[in-house]
């Protein structure tokens, strides 16, 4: 039975020298899925978008479905009255004037498309035992919000992040001990 463990053992170690340690760290992939594959792609869509003309059934060909696309926020005329809390009227967009005008007729979309992709690097046995973890971030963020007034586009605005590219650095210096000691710690303040 021991000779069984240690070949299991022996088994493992040589597979980890064959692999290599560093494919064994974990990877993550967040993606909030949409037409795009790229951030200029939905900028691109997004910057099409004619305000005053652009509909409803314009906005679905442009790949922003209200319909069905995922994670969309939906607003009403409150959300968007809340947004402009503390502006003074004159400096009020017409176009969102017109939604707080229009009360119930005024619907906002927000679509927030993006790919992440989260990869652990650096040295497998200090990230194992909780010493030193190192993650690399990359991939991209969209942000739009889109408001209607009746059936048309009365207001549009974007933002977001084209490209991400991060490094984390964590060390934890008492390494698999370090959980414990800030459970302690959390648990008394």
């Amino acid at each position: 039975m021991c000779n069984a463990s240690l070949i299991k053992i022996m088994f493992f170690l040589l597979l980890l020298t064959q692999v290599g340690c560093s494919n064994l760290l974990p990877r993550t992939k967040a993606i909030t899925e949409s037409p795009w594959q790229e951030y200029e792609a939905a900028k691109a869509s997004f910057d099409s978008i004619a305000v005053g003309k652009t509909t409803v059934e314009d906005l679905q060909k442009m790949g922003f479905d209200i319909k069905s696309s995922p994670n969309i926020r939906v607003l009403n005329y409150l959300d968007i009255a809340a947004m402009l809390q503390g502006l003074p009227a004159k400096d009020i967009d017409p176009g969102l004037q017109a939604c707080l005008r229009a009360r119930e007729d005024c619907r906002a979309y927000v679509f927030e498309p993006k790919r992440n992709y989260s990869k652990r690097v650096g040295n497998f046995w200090l990230d194992i035992l909780n010493f030193k973890r190192k993650t690399h971030e990359t991939g991209w963020r969209f942000k739009a919000l889109i408001v209607f007034v009746n059936h048309h586009v009365a207001y549009k605005l974007s933002s977001g992040e084209p490209k991400i590219d991060q490094m984390t650095d964590q060390v934890n210096p008492l390494g698999p001990l370090q959980a414990p000691a800030d459970m302690i710690t959390k648990a008394l303040f």
